[in-house]
């Protein structure tokens, strides 16, 4: 997998002279940008992207020419990225579990922010993390609907559990903050409200004035078509509740989106190995590759389907099945898809909104797997 060093016009223009056998995702540097400006310009506080949505150096460099300076990492290697494309970067260590030498690594290379949601990893940062100047974040979960589905189903303390921890990380002399996640793709604000109005009863209830509060990821991407993410509302309620909730005790905020930043600046494009029967389809593509979030969120509904000459297939849309290139009876998309009846073999299925967990969840399995990134102008076809 690598990235074209050929900017092509758009993804029509690529398929139509290239002919991929093998699935293709078109990047569109001016797109990851927009993203960043609109979080930028919007977001009443610190915008950060979580790198594990897509680390690839074509994102990090386009979202630093846009004026991001933080990033969510969660793991050494992701530091190392970071501290090679943006070196002066904020880096958030937000994964609240760590091994000690990964805890070791990220001091020696100069991590300042972690977050934490139990007694047993903050003893660690206790002993191994220099106290002056260093934040430690106390991670916690609600009950609250909205997303596509649940992070606090592995992360984050109660409230109640939260409340002793913020005291022990304040009475251990770091700077004391709170975190949450509202869980992936969540496109209802009242979740935020709902974290927001909580943390800031946490705080009262360990007696600690918080200097930061970092209101998560989760924040959408366009997936659907006539659900478009209103990302400003999202702000626009983070900020209200948050100088509700506190009062004179406002924090600064802090966000971490991953593919509200990088999912539609890509687009993927597949390619149509065999219409079984005119009734099962087989794409280049599967669950085993770039669409391993489609058995988990639900299909992207955004598509065309192009002729190998590059035209629109206009039929009807009916429901089929689609299945990847793998032998594996997973390997299958949920649901009915919905596409053309004039749809053939040799035909593309191009998928916009890819940008966020294809390139890092693809695998090889079966000997399928190899994934081209080509840049483009503009993701229209």
């Amino acid at each position: 997998m690598g990235l074209s060093k050929t900017i092509w016009t758009n993804p029509t223009e690529y398929l139509r002279n290239q002919q991929p056998d093998t699935p293709v995702l078109f990047f569109a540097p001016q797109a990851v940008q927009a993203a960043a400006r609109r979080f930028i310009d919007g977001f009443p506080g610190m915008a950060t992207y979580a790198v594990k949505s897509n680390p690839g150096e074509e994102v990090v460099e386009n979202l630093v020419a846009a004026g991001l300076r933080g990033f969510d990492c969660a793991s050494p290697f992701e530091i190392d990225l970071i501290r090679r494309l943006a070196p002066d970067a904020a880096i958030h260590y937000n994964n609240p579990v760590r091994a000690r030498h990964e805890i070791g690594f990220a001091v020696d290379r100069g991590v300042k922010s972690f977050s934490v949601d139990s007694q047993s990893e903050l003893a660690k940062l206790i002993q191994m993390v220099p106290s002056e100047g260093t934040e430690i974040s106390v991670r916690f979960k609600l009950p609250v609907a909205g997303a596509a589905y649940n992070f606090g189903a592995k992360f984050g303390a109660t409230a109640e559990a939260a409340v002793d921890l913020l005291k022990a990380v304040a009475d251990a002399g770091f700077i004391a903050s709170i975190t949450f996640h509202p869980g992936t793709q969540c496109t209802d604000p009242a979740a935020w409200a709902s974290y927001i109005t909580v943390a800031a009863d946490i705080a009262r209830d360990a007696g600690v004035t918080i200097a930061r509060l970092n209101v998560g990821g989760g924040f959408p991407n366009h997936r659907l078509h006539g659900v478009e993410p209103d990302l400003e509302a999202i702000f626009d309620v983070i900020g209200r509740v948050t100088a509700e909730a506190f009062g004179e005790d406002r924090p600064m905020l802090v966000c971490e989106p991953g593919r509200a930043l990088c999912g539609d600046g890509f687009a993927l494009a597949t390619r149509v190995k065999a219409v079984r029967d005119g009734i099962h389809v087989f794409l280049n593509d599967g669950i085993y590759g770039s669409m391993l979030e489609f058995g988990q969120i639900g299909v992207i509904d955004r598509t065309d389907v192009l002729d190998p000459a590059g035209y629109r297939r206009t039929g009807v849309l009916e429901g089929r099945i689609v299945f990847g290139p793998t032998c594996d009876s997973v390997d299958r998309l949920p649901g009915d898809v919905a596409l053309p009846v004039d749809l053939a073999e040799g035909d593309f299925v191009v998928w916009q909104g890819m940008g966020s967990y294809s390139t890092v969840t693809n695998s090889r399995f079966n000997g399928f797997g190899e994934l081209s990134i080509a840049t483009v102008l503009s993701l229209k076809l």
